[in-house]
């Protein structure tokens, strides 16, 4: 019992000299000491989701991504007001983010994540120009996507292979030159069907060559008609009464013998493989890759013969054969010339219609043709026009044909 009660008065003597040094110590007047610019800075509770990271638009992450770098380490750039935080308060924040997420004593998922964006944060925060340019480009994208260009709006494409496009472009080429012929033959052949089918007259578009196509139809027509005629008798088919109707007028009897006429005349016309002046069905021979082997050759040849005709025009020589006959061809096209006939051709040369006032007076002598108009009603409108009072003969009523 004495024992114990010496020390309990051990006890109050110590929790006496306690309370008198507390009192103490509440007397003695406290020192302020000096604070520093108060930061707004969330806790790491707050700063621990993504969520409350902000964003930042940075998409070729050259910073700290989608997020803003202040609010990672727990930062509000909105409140700081002209108090940033300092290299110390970035630091002492960045240490006890670090410790909190560090993979090795966290084991939650995403704290990896977590404390990678924590570092990158920090290593950007404390580089003082990666800073400045961090803040810089806050309310600046446009000035960013100049500098840094941006991922999120476009990708490249993988590149393909030169070689494989420059060959599927070669082919689709040499495809265009023997469609482009096939479409070059298909007009001509349609016109020259239609005329033949028509009876159009040299005026309309007609040509001896369409006459004749139309002849030779109408006789496969009138010999297909007797062949039916001759099959039914064989077998004892009687041919049968017309029946009694309306009969057809002109109009619809020619209309009905075009419908019989035109498969005849098509394959009359297909039977032509070439219409002259290089209206012909296509052949290898139009494909891209042939006319590329031939063209040093035309070229080369054109080049020789034109510097031939010009020595011989500096020597002031006169035209020989050949040279007339190339000049005609040039100035009337290739197409009339191609058309006319050897009789034809020979006549134009001795026109000299290279030279313009004869090529026109020659084109007007087509035009008055193809009109029907006769040689004696050509005679007196080139005379009308030497003295200066014919006008235009399409237009004179008096020369016409009736």
């Amino acid at each position: 019992m004495a024992q114990e009660s010496d020390n309990g008065a051990a006890a109050n003597a110590e929790s006496g000299s306690s309370s008198s040094e507390s009192k103490g110590s509440e007397e003695a007047p406290k020192k302020e000491e000096p604070q520093s610019p108060k930061v707004k800075q969330n806790n790491s509770s707050s700063s621990s989701s993504s969520d409350d990271w902000g964003s930042f638009y940075d998409p070729n992450n050259i910073f700290c991504g989608k997020y803003d770098c202040y609010k990672i380490l727990g930062f509000d750039y909105e409140t700081w007001g002209s108090a940033p935080p300092t290299l110390k308060e970035i630091t002492k924040s960045y240490r006890g983010l670090s410790r909190l997420w560090h993979p090795d004593k966290n084991k939650a998922k995403g704290a990896r994540e977590k404390f990678v964006a924590i570092a990158k944060a920090y290593e950007i925060l404390t580089n003082s120009d990666k800073r400045k340019e961090f803040d810089y480009y806050r309310d600046r994208p446009d000035e960013y996507f100049q500098k840094y260009g941006s991922s999120v709006l476009w990708t490249y494409a993988p590149k393909s292979d030169a070689s494989i496009i420059g060959l599927v472009l070669f082919i689709l080429a040499n495809l265009f030159t023997y469609y482009a012929q096939r479409n070059k033959y298909d007009k001509v052949a349609n016109h020259l069907i239609r005329a033949a089918v028509e009876d159009w007259s040299a005026r309309e578009g007609g040509s001896t060559e369409s006459i004749e196509i139309r002849e030779k139809a109408l006789a496969i027509l009138a010999e297909n008609r007797e062949k039916a005629i001759e099959a039914a008798q064989s077998n004892g088919d009687t041919p049968k009464k017309k029946e009694k109707g309306p009969r057809l007028t002109s109009k619809e009897k020619r209309e009905k013998e075009q419908v019989e006429l035109r498969p005849i005349c098509a394959k009359l016309v297909n039977e032509i493989d070439d219409f002259g002046a290089g209206f012909r069905k296509p052949t290898y021979k139009d494909l891209l890759v042939i006319k590329m082997v031939k063209w040093p050759y035309y070229l080369g040849s054109a080049t020789l013969w034109w510097s031939k005709y010009g020595i011989r025009r500096m020597r002031k020589l006169e035209l020989n054969e050949e040279e007339r006959e190339v000049l005609t061809k040039n100035a009337v096209g290739e197409v009339a010339w191609a058309a006319s006939s050897d009789e034809e051709r020979a006549t134009m040369v001795t026109l000299e219609l290279w030279v313009s006032d004869n090529l026109v007076e020659w084109r007007e002598e087509q035009d008055m043709k193809r009109e029907g108009l006769s040689a004696n009603k050509r005679k007196q409108i080139k005379k009308l026009r030497k003295k200066g009072s014919g006008g235009d003969y399409g237009y004179d009523d008096d020369l016409h044909l009736d």
